[in-house]
């Protein structure tokens, strides 16, 4: 498998000094994902995790809809000039009866770790319907669990403390419990990790949950937190405006600018307790 950090000299400068060290940069490499020995696409990321990876990716793509819809995930075919193998080709099996993949799924180019619906041909081929509407889901979510998330998802981020140079994703229970956080160079696939790692431990829909992420909310979080029927997703930045638009018709609670003792919810704000209101 390959490592997460490399070590390269960097020129550090500064208005005093000037000095030549070692500085830790996170790794990024290629993955191509195959399904039944079909191509499917390749994304820049972080190496490890890259079962939790293909699974949530092909869940929030409306393929997978239990552990049990994929037979073996295997590194096959990726070999270095050593002959060893460079773990960045896995193809997985689909058991019998699970459709493949449909034709707008395919990547004819490859996709980056951050650019999301750019490989779809148009947009109406990436709101895909949902097994596991969380419209209806009753859960309950206070404000001060919430703004403690942040924390709770920096805190758990080892990667980041040696490099600072990747993105976060976590799972959390509703009194704010984390189960999981992953982290990639790209936020499409460390919220695909841990959404893939919910699928194998079989937790989804994911009932009662809070997805929280790093960066900004982008239409394509969204989509991939209602594949998975996750009832609120929460993000330190912004949300876009389609972002938005998604998370209102799927009955997603959208949480944004989560920093500090502050917050802006932008949908679904009915599952948050009642919390004092300013106006101005």
């Amino acid at each position: 498998m390959g490592r997460l950090t490399v070590r390269r000299p960097v020129l550090r400068l500064s208005a005093e000094h000037r000095s030549t060290r070692p500085d830790s940069l996170a790794v990024e490499e290629p993955m191509e994902l195959r399904v039944d020995g079909r191509a499917l696409a390749v994304t820049m990321r972080t190496p490890g995790h890259d079962v939790e990876l293909a699974h949530g990716f092909l869940l929030t793509e409306g393929v997978l809809g239990a552990p049990g819809d994929v037979v073996t995930a295997r590194y096959c075919d990726s070999l270095d000039e050593r002959g060893a193998n460079t773990y960045n080709v896995l193809d997985v099996a689909l058991a019998p009866g699970v459709a493949p993949p449909p034709s707008s799924v395919e990547r004819t180019f490859y996709t980056t770790s951050s650019c999301g619906v750019c490989g779809k041909a148009t947009l109406d081929a990436v709101r895909l319907r949902t097994r596991f509407s969380p419209a209806g889901d009753p859960v309950v979510l206070s404000p001060q669990t919430l703004l403690g998330l942040p924390d709770t998802l920096r805190a758990a981020q080892r990667v980041f403390d040696s490099t600072g140079g990747l993105h976060a994703a976590g799972l959390f229970t509703a009194d704010g419990s984390l189960l999981v956080v992953r982290e990639d160079v790209g936020r499409h696939n460390a919220v695909d990790k841990v959404l893939g790692w919910a699928l194998l431990n079989r937790r989804v829909p994911a009932t009662g949950c809070v997805l929280m992420v790093s960066g900004r909310a982008s239409f394509e979080l969204v989509q991939k937190a209602v594949m998975a029927g996750v009832p609120a997703l929460a993000a330190v930045s912004a949300p876009s405006s389609l972002a938005v638009d998604l998370a209102d018709e799927s009955g997603l609670t959208l949480v944004g600018f989560l920093r500090g003792e502050t917050m802006n919810v932008y949908t679904r704000a009915e599952r948050l307790t009642a919390a004092p209101v300013v106006h101005g």
